[in-house]
């Protein structure tokens, strides 16, 4: 399975949620006006639960997140 099916992407006006499938880690990213890449929107949720550490959910949600707003076309 790829590391990159395991990530929920959804998108919420001009938010983008990216959650890993059967933890609770969690990040939301916008594209705020000006800017010429996503910021993070708030702290994320972390699972303790998991071996999946941190950084390794936060390396895939950037990636997950950059994907779906080249997708709708807010970033180039």
């Amino acid at each position: 399975m790829k590391e990159e099916s395991i990530m929920q992407v959804d998108v919420d006006g001009d938010y983008i949620t990216v959650t890993m499938t059967g933890t609770s880690f969690r990040s939301t990213y916008f594209k705020a006006p000006g800017s010429p890449g996503l910021m993070q929107s708030d702290p994320i949720t972390v699972d303790a639960s998991t071996t999946t550490s941190r950084n390794q959910f936060l390396a895939l949600a950037w990636i997950a997140a950059q994907k779906k707003a080249r997708e709708l076309g807010w970033l180039v």
